[in-house]
């Protein structure tokens, strides 16, 4: 790593060229080939995914993606001639707009069941050519302009659909300035210095610009959903700032004790550049432990946050000592250099409240534990009642036209018209077509069913659909129910005595289905994420007890972050007021990818607060020492990084996509609890109750783990002599320790 450092720092004009370059050249070819996302949650081999292949294959005119133009009228009916003939009209141009196939209006012999009972609501169905991952946006806005040019005083127009929410007014990017401009301001009070609070947010962008464009050249090669290049920006945002920032306040710390701008780089990198290091390569694991699930939607996500956080890392041990050697001495604050040049160089001491908290847990670790225990639990207890299903347009904000939409054709035709089931199977000879007339009053009379469309057959009569509407709404856990019942008991009994194999899709089944994959491989996952976390700590720190707490700690706040998602997504406190919509469940998807997240964040801190005191245990063999020295000094930084963290996640709830916000409160609440509840609280508290034990090793253990250490080259050394010490005679030593912190 000093041989890095020092490289960059020589030929610090050619780097800083290299990342421009990279850059700009990634950029451009994304501009060039444009996006290719996909939100494909099908799973190969769920009933679901043969539901929907089958319906494609049979029936090619279907495979594009469907949207409602919904109309009402508050006064008099839709059936009125003039509402009539305006939408008539309206229909009859959007059927002839590029990109649509056909259009279903509600005027004539098959359409009388799009129109409500009171008559006051009415909808057509716009069937595209393709699905709405490769709808242009044009394409969508052209329905939408030309839809809502036919509302009047009397009619109301809205529309719903995959396609026309893309039509959505972006927050362009309001969450990611907001983010920056809140980081940079805990930057410049955290160091003082404009330069020095300049250059973590500008690594961290080159780093994060680099790869939101190579997200969207990743997305020609493997299935990357739309969310995944926020997601990462998001992730990158966070840890490329925090990352920089822990760089930069090693360097000051290099400066004050008198060494040069170069040498101050170097030894920056060689020690806190491993932590660095070591903290992404983490973050990378548990990104990359999605892998296991072989699930194509969330092999994309895995690369491209991994690909994000990888870049950042690269650009805090490369592109940020070169810039450092660009600010020279201006890395401190005037009055910083003032002292430094009138006093000369000293060591920078622990003080202040950052000792004084260092202190007051040694001596109380017992009662501040079991404090920080109970917050964790009762935060952590909403994610006992998690449901994991289908967030759809009734949960987007009121005052969007899909919202619009969906509520008015649940007000009118039942909540379940926003989702119906899709009834798919191969049809044999005339007993299988008998049993398939007959299927249609069998599923009227099923509890949960509020209406169901007759058999439709494909032009040779080899497989045939019906379309089942719920009672309940697509989210509902009544809905799931309703298709678990079709599957186990309804269908099989139709299907007696005939060669039919009725699937059931559409999107609640889908989606369950998707949840029901996830949640059969989640302990797998959990597990390999755990496993391969501690695995990389016990041989960093050579301890047992070291990974073990960290696995715990990382659980903990895993709990505690859910319990905050679920109380504002899943139970609606303040999801309204936050512009967020409704309250709804949890997306499928988001415990995988949130706990993939959050492991690796967690070890971060795990991994910057431990490796102080790791050194200081190195040095002293003196645990209670090693304890408040390594809190005492690393407690003040953690702080401002995790205040920089927290505030880039929250900005992203700004971005009104309900998916990146449950991201952003999720990553935040999770941030902001590990920092200040468990590394500067909890895990000290333990450390202390611990002692020695902390350190404890196997013998035989300690023989054949590889030797690949966090900190410096000198302390290895150390850690060697230390490795002769019996643990009683550590003990011995501790009692001999005194309270006092130097400064």
């Amino acid at each position: 790593m000093a041989d890095l450092a020092r490289w960059c720092v020589r030929h610090r004009l050619i780097v800083v060229l290299l990342w421009l370059v990279a850059f700009g050249g990634v950029t451009s070819a994304a501009a060039v080939a444009g996006s290719s996302y996909s939100n494909a949650y099908d799973v190969p081999g769920t009933e679901a995914g043969r539901a929907t292949h089958l319906l494609k294959e049979s029936f090619p005119g279907l495979g594009g993606d469907s949207d409602t133009v919904v109309w009402h009228t508050g006064t008099g009916t839709v059936r009125s001639a003039d509402v009539e003939q305006t939408m008539t009209r309206t229909l009859d141009r959007i059927a002839s707009l590029p990109g649509v196939a056909t259009v279903t209006s509600p005027y004539g012999r098959q359409g009388a069941h799009r129109i409500s009972d009171d008559g006051h609501t009415a909808y057509a169905t716009v069937t595209f050519t393709q699905e709405a991952e490769h709808i242009g946006k044009a394409e969508a806005q052209a329905v939408v302009r030309t839809a809502r040019a036919a509302e009047g005083d009397r009619l109301q127009v809205e529309l719903g659909g995959s396609a026309i929410g893309l039509t959505a007014s972006p927050r362009e990017h309001t969450a990611e300035v907001v983010g920056v401009l809140v980081a940079a301001v805990v930057l410049f009070l955290a160091f003082g210095s404009l330069a020095a609070s300049a250059l973590p947010i500008a690594t961290a962008l080159v780093g994060v610009g680099t790869a939101y464009s190579g997200i969207g050249l990743l997305g020609h090669a493997m299935t990357v959903a739309d969310f995944a290049p926020m997601l990462g920006m998001l992730i990158g945002l966070g840890v490329g700032i925090d990352y920089a920032l822990f760089i930069v306040t090693r360097h000051r710390r290099g400066l004050k004790r008198g060494l040069s701008v170069t040498e101050a780089a170097v030894n920056a990198v060689a020690t806190t550049g491993r932590a660095v290091v070591f903290a992404g390569a983490t973050v990378c694991i548990a990104l990359l432990g999605m892998l296991i699930l072989r699930l194509s939607f969330l092999n994309g996500v895995a690369v491209a946050a991994s690909l994000t956080v990888l870049l950042t890392v690269a650009a805090s041990v490369t592109l940020l000592p070169a810039l450092l050697s660009y600010i020279g001495p201006r890395a401190l604050s005037r009055r910083e250099r003032r002292r430094l040049a009138e006093h000369g160089p000293r060591p920078e001491l622990p003080t202040g409240l950052a000792a004084r908290w260092s202190a007051f847990v040694e001596r109380h670790p017992k009662l501040l534990g079991s404090l920080a225990v109970a917050v964790i639990a009762l935060l952590a207890l909403p994610t006992l009642s998690l449901h994991l299903g289908t967030s759809d347009q009734g949960n987007d904000p009121r005052t969007s036209t899909t919202r619009k939409a969906y509520d008015l054709l649940a007000d009118g035709f039942g909540p379940g018209v926003n989702g119906p089931l899709t009834l798919v199977t191969r049809v044999g000879g005339a007993e299988d077509r008998l049993a398939l007339d007959n299927l249609d009053t069998t599923l009227r009379a099923t509890p949960g069913v509020a209406s169901v469309t007759p058999a439709t057959y494909d032009t040779g009569g080899g497989t045939a659909y019906l379309t089942v509407v719920p009672d309940s709404a697509p989210q509902s856990q009544d809905t799931s129910d309703l298709v678990d019942r079709l599957r186990t008991k309804v269908l099989p009994r139709a299907e007696t005595g005939t060669s039919l194999d009725i699937q059931v899709g559409g999107v609640t089944a889908g989606y369950d289905d998707f949840a029901g994959v996830i949640i059969g491989k989640l302990p797998l996952f959990v597990a390999a994420v755990i496993g391969l976390g501690c695995l990389l700590l016990l041989v960093a720190f050579r301890s047992l007890g070291i990974p073990l707490k960290a696995a715990v700690m990382n659980i903990a706040a895993v709990a505690a972050a859910f319990g905050i998602v679920v109380a504002v997504f899943q139970w609606g406190w303040g999801s309204e007021l936050l512009g967020l919509g409704r309250a709804g469940p949890i997306e499928p998807f988001l415990p995988v990818i949130m706990v993939s997240v959050l492991f690796g964040l967690s070890m971060d801190y795990q991994v910057f607060l431990v490796s102080r005191m790791y050194e200081e245990w190195l040095e002293t063999g003196d645990n209670r020492r090693a304890v408040r020295v390594g809190l005492a000094e690393t407690s003040r930084v953690i702080n401002s990084a995790a205040v920089i963290m927290i505030s880039v996640f929250l900005a992203f709830v700004l971005s009104g996509d309900r998916v990146i916000a449950m991201f952003g409160i999720g990553l935040a609440s999770a941030v902001a609890l590990d920092a200040f509840v468990l590394r500067t609280l909890l895990v000290p508290a333990l450390m202390h109750l611990l002692g020695a034990a902390n350190w404890w090793l196997p013998a035989w253990l300690e023989r054949r783990l590889p030797h690949v250490s966090i900190e410096p080259p000198e302390c290895r050394a150390a850690h060697e002599r230390l490795g002769k010490v019996s643990v009683a005679e550590l003990r011995k030593e501790e009692q001999r320790d005194v309270r006092d912190i130097p400064g």
